[in-house]
């Protein structure tokens, strides 16, 4: 598949995701062909929110059917580069959860793999109401933070502070965070898109620079419609423990208004 070498609007790439007509030898397999995709690195790899969307987005072609999805587990098993085959197949459908695999190979090897629970909503037998942020200041009031120069995926991204320095806790990092292209995308598309965003807390409490590495991701949206102004989220990554060269993550997001939309757990390696 032909792209610009400057590619802006990853959901137009998703959404001319090419299969290649083969099924990949499991229950509804199907494989979709991906090239040149370089503008969404990150080092030598692809950003891990890119390489997960595009995932996701290969799901959605493979079963359009698909109900809400409901949460993920990421394994970041190698580099990803700019030309890639998704195969797609379903473990399990039940009568209202499905679970469906994706395996991302770059030159012939296995580099990303997705487990993503879709399900459909059904009568509740109880609730509890998602939590709000706390001390964050209105992205409106906040300055934007450049950008890298290149083919750094932050290009992608507008970005503003979110709270006064120094006013978190050590081993965090929260951001406000839109997309400047996010035309076509669909709300839990966006969010898979943008929760791996930040750097992961623990680059707060580094006592020196070095390389740092996301090993996983696992997500849980709350809710399946979330809505935001004008694009904005709000982004935080805090590091539960770090020792060893390793650090465990909490990942969350909220929208404008503070109202949690998705919390996930990362473990990253930390060199250097």
């Amino acid at each position: 598949m032909s792209q610009s070498a400057t590619v802006q609007a990853i959901g137009r790439l998703a959404a001319d995701m090419q299969s290649d007509g083969q099924g990949d030898g499991q229950s509804d397999g199907q494989r979709f062909v991906l090239r040149g995709v370089d503008g969404w690195l990150q080092g030598r790899t692809m950003y891990g929110g890119a390489s997960s969307f595009l995932a996701y987005a290969a799901a959605r072609k493979a079963r359009p059917d698909l109900p809400p999805l409901r949460g993920a587990q990421v394994g970041f098993i190698a580099p990803v580069g700019q030309d890639m085959d998704i195969a797609v197949s379903v473990l399990r459908e039940g009568k209202s959860v499905s679970q469906i695999q994706t395996n991302l190979y770059c030159d012939g090897a296995l580099a990303h793999r997705g487990l993503w629970l879709f399900g459909s909503a059904r009568q509740s037998n109880g609730g509890v109401a998602p939590g709000t942020a706390e001390g964050f200041l209105p992205v409106e009031e906040m300055e934007p933070i450049g950008s890298p120069e290149g083919l750094h995926f932050v290009r992608n991204l507008e970005i503003r502070r979110a709270e006064p320095r120094g006013g978190l806790r050590q081993g965090t990092v929260r951001r406000w965070v839109r997309l400047k292209d996010r035309d076509g995308l669909d709300p839990i598309g966006e969010l898979v898109l943008l929760g791996d965003a930040l750097p992961p807390g623990s680059i707060r409490a580094m006592e020196r620079q070095g390389p740092i590495s996301s090993i996983n991701w696992s997500l849980t949206l709350l809710g399946d419609a979330p809505t935001t102004r004008d694009g904005w989220w709000l982004l935080e990554t805090a590091s539960n423990h770090m020792a060893d060269g390793f650090s465990s993550e909490t990942l969350r997001m909220w929208n404008a208004d503070g109202v949690e939309v998705m919390r996930g757990l990362q473990s990253v390696a930390i060199f250097g």
